[in-house]
């Protein structure tokens, strides 16, 4: 590969790496929101193993009536959301028995139908740091500056493109015309030997001519 076409590619390269790596982080961050799901990341080990520390989990929405002993809810408590799993749901009360898959005990307080968020769904392990980085200020303008480098180095490998065809162009130019100095250099030579040839060939006496 030419040295003139390995720099935009490099550029190419990590530009797109950039931008998809903002893409695959930003999608499984809002999509899910516009199917209808809650999204949450994990902060605490209550629920470990089964749901790590650093988790994405998805909520969906569902009657509480219809929730199972052993499915794992979210639910507000105390001005934050909780996901422990359910042992016992206490239909005439309209409350749920809860407890981490961590903690020794089942939750002190039951938790009432009103403050349940729904079901988790599924849970993604390590992608709940962009769901803080997503919706904080400062995490979003990190995101998009570094979204900006990937079209930064797009932008940066389309104009070395345009460089290397113009210095090509040029160097095709070049050797063009040095191709037709050459072509008019040897047709000069030729011309001019032709002419000394017929020059001798017209002061050379011939068999029929006589001598004095």
């Amino acid at each position: 590969m030419k040295r003139g076409k390995i720099a935009p590619a490099i550029c190419n390269i990590l530009g797109t790496l950039i931008l998809l790596s903002v893409i695959a982080t930003f999608l499984p961050v809002t999509i899910p929101r516009l199917m209808g799901y809650e999204v949450y990341n994990i902060l605490t080990g209550s629920m470990e193993p089964a749901i790590p520390v650093g988790s994405l989990v998805y909520v969906e929405p569902m009657q509480p009536a219809d929730v199972q002993e052993g499915e794992v809810i979210a639910y507000h408590s105390l001005g934050g959301t909780v996901t422990h799993r359910v042992v016992q749901n206490r239909l005439v009360e309209g409350e749920f028995v809860t407890k981490g898959d961590a903690n020794a005990q089942e939750d002190l307080n039951t938790i009432p139908y009103a403050s349940m968020v729904g079901r988790v769904k599924y849970h993604v392990p390590f992608l709940g740091q962009f769901l803080v980085i997503y919706n904080s200020g400062l995490g979003k303008i990190y995101v998009i500056c570094y979204a900006a480098c990937g079209v930064l180095f797009n932008m940066l490998a389309t104009r070395l493109r345009d460089r290397a065809r113009e210095r090509q162009k040029q160097q095709d130019e070049q050797t063009e015309k040095q191709t037709a100095k050459t072509k008019t250099a040897t047709e000069d030579v030729a011309k001019v030997g032709a002419a000394e040839e017929g020059s001798e060939a017209e002061g050379t006496p011939g068999k029929s001519d006589p001598v004095v």
